[in-house]
Protein backbone atom coordinates (compact mmCIF):
# COMPACT_ATOMS: atom_id res chain seq x y z
CA UNK A 1 0.00 0.00 0.00
CA UNK A 2 1.10 3.32 -1.10
CA UNK A 3 1.76 5.93 2.20
CA UNK A 4 2.73 9.21 2.43
CA UNK A 5 6.36 9.23 4.87
CA UNK A 6 7.73 12.42 4.05
CA UNK A 7 7.31 15.68 3.97
CA UNK A 8 10.34 18.46 2.83
CA UNK A 9 9.52 22.20 3.69
CA UNK A 10 12.72 25.14 3.32
CA UNK A 11 13.88 27.29 5.74
CA UNK A 12 16.56 30.08 6.04
CA UNK A 13 17.40 28.52 9.29
CA UNK A 14 17.18 24.65 9.87
CA UNK A 15 18.63 24.83 13.29
CA UNK A 16 15.95 26.85 14.40
CA UNK A 17 13.23 25.27 12.53
CA UNK A 18 14.22 21.98 13.32
CA UNK A 19 13.96 22.97 17.43
CA UNK A 20 11.08 24.28 16.99
CA UNK A 21 9.32 21.17 15.88
CA UNK A 22 11.03 19.40 18.41
CA UNK A 23 10.26 21.84 21.28
CA UNK A 24 6.40 22.09 20.75
CA UNK A 25 5.16 19.30 18.87
CA UNK A 26 8.30 16.65 20.09
CA UNK A 27 9.73 15.30 17.28
CA UNK A 28 12.96 13.56 17.33
CA UNK A 29 16.07 13.96 15.07
CA UNK A 30 16.97 11.01 12.88
CA UNK A 31 19.18 12.47 11.01
CA UNK A 32 21.34 14.70 9.20
CA UNK A 33 21.93 15.78 5.20
CA UNK A 34 23.69 17.98 3.62
CA UNK A 35 21.28 20.57 3.53
CA UNK A 36 19.30 19.50 6.28
CA UNK A 37 18.02 17.91 9.64
CA UNK A 38 15.10 15.15 9.65
CA UNK A 39 13.09 14.58 12.50
CA UNK A 40 10.14 11.85 12.98
CA UNK A 41 7.15 11.38 14.88
CA UNK A 42 7.57 7.61 14.28
CA UNK A 43 5.20 7.72 11.71
CA UNK A 44 6.97 10.68 8.96
CA UNK A 45 10.26 11.90 8.26
CA UNK A 46 9.70 15.85 8.33
CA UNK A 47 13.11 17.22 6.11
CA UNK A 48 14.19 20.67 7.47
CA UNK A 49 15.89 22.00 4.51
CA UNK A 50 18.31 25.10 3.66
CA UNK A 51 16.87 27.12 1.53
CA UNK A 52 18.34 27.79 -1.57
CA UNK A 53 20.54 30.99 -1.82
CA UNK A 54 18.56 31.54 -4.70
CA UNK A 55 15.15 31.71 -3.68
CA UNK A 56 16.79 33.58 -0.37
CA UNK A 57 17.90 36.13 -2.91
CA UNK A 58 14.36 36.25 -5.15
CA UNK A 59 12.07 36.07 -2.52
CA UNK A 60 10.76 32.71 -3.04
CA UNK A 61 8.97 30.89 -1.02
CA UNK A 62 9.89 28.94 2.08
CA UNK A 63 7.62 26.25 3.34
CA UNK A 64 6.81 23.10 2.19
CA UNK A 65 8.62 22.10 -1.22
CA UNK A 66 8.06 18.29 -1.50
CA UNK A 67 6.42 14.92 -0.69
CA UNK A 68 7.71 11.41 -0.48
CA UNK A 69 5.23 8.82 -1.02
CA UNK A 70 6.72 5.04 -0.08
CA UNK A 71 5.56 2.61 -2.32
CA UNK A 72 5.62 -1.52 -3.18
CA UNK A 73 6.68 -1.80 -6.82
CA UNK A 74 9.38 1.87 -7.03
CA UNK A 75 9.51 0.63 -11.42
CA UNK A 76 5.74 -0.16 -11.40
CA UNK A 77 5.02 3.53 -9.99
CA UNK A 78 7.69 5.32 -12.22
CA UNK A 79 5.87 3.51 -15.01
CA UNK A 80 2.20 5.25 -14.01
CA UNK A 81 3.78 8.59 -12.97
CA UNK A 82 5.31 8.54 -17.18
CA UNK A 83 1.97 7.33 -18.42
CA UNK A 84 0.30 10.44 -16.30
CA UNK A 85 2.35 13.43 -16.96
CA UNK A 86 5.19 13.15 -14.76
CA UNK A 87 8.72 12.77 -15.11
CA UNK A 88 11.56 10.96 -13.39
CA UNK A 89 14.37 13.34 -12.90
CA UNK A 90 16.64 10.18 -12.70
CA UNK A 91 18.30 11.08 -9.37
CA UNK A 92 18.62 8.71 -6.53
CA UNK A 93 19.89 9.95 -2.97
CA UNK A 94 20.92 7.83 -0.24
CA UNK A 95 20.82 8.73 3.24
CA UNK A 96 22.22 7.20 6.42
CA UNK A 97 20.90 8.01 9.56
CA UNK A 98 23.10 9.97 12.09
CA UNK A 99 21.91 7.59 15.01
CA UNK A 100 23.99 4.44 14.99
CA UNK A 101 21.69 2.55 16.91
CA UNK A 102 19.32 3.00 14.14
CA UNK A 103 20.35 0.69 11.02
CA UNK A 104 17.96 2.41 8.74
CA UNK A 105 19.17 3.95 5.49
CA UNK A 106 16.99 4.97 2.88
CA UNK A 107 16.93 5.95 -0.91
CA UNK A 108 14.69 8.59 -2.51
CA UNK A 109 13.92 8.64 -6.58
CA UNK A 110 13.30 12.74 -7.03
CA UNK A 111 10.46 13.17 -9.48
CA UNK A 112 7.93 16.15 -10.97
CA UNK A 113 4.17 15.88 -11.19
CA UNK A 114 2.08 17.42 -13.91
CA UNK A 115 2.14 20.45 -11.58
CA UNK A 116 5.30 21.13 -11.54
CA UNK A 117 5.45 19.45 -7.71
CA UNK A 118 8.45 17.56 -6.43
CA UNK A 119 7.77 14.06 -5.43
CA UNK A 120 9.92 11.78 -3.77
CA UNK A 121 9.09 7.88 -4.55
CA UNK A 122 11.18 5.61 -2.20
CA UNK A 123 10.40 1.68 -1.85
CA UNK A 124 12.71 1.30 1.65
CA UNK A 125 11.06 4.31 3.74
CA UNK A 126 12.73 7.12 5.24
CA UNK A 127 14.58 7.38 8.53
CA UNK A 128 12.31 7.55 11.42
CA UNK A 129 9.28 5.86 9.84
CA UNK A 130 7.32 2.46 10.39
Amino acid sequence: MTRIKHIGIRTTDPEKTSAFYQEVFGLKKVGLGVNGIFLSDGYINLAILKCRPERERGGGKIGIEHFGFQVEDVEGTLAKLSQHGGTSLGNRVDVIPTDASSPKSYYELKCVGPDDQIIDVSGSGWVGTD
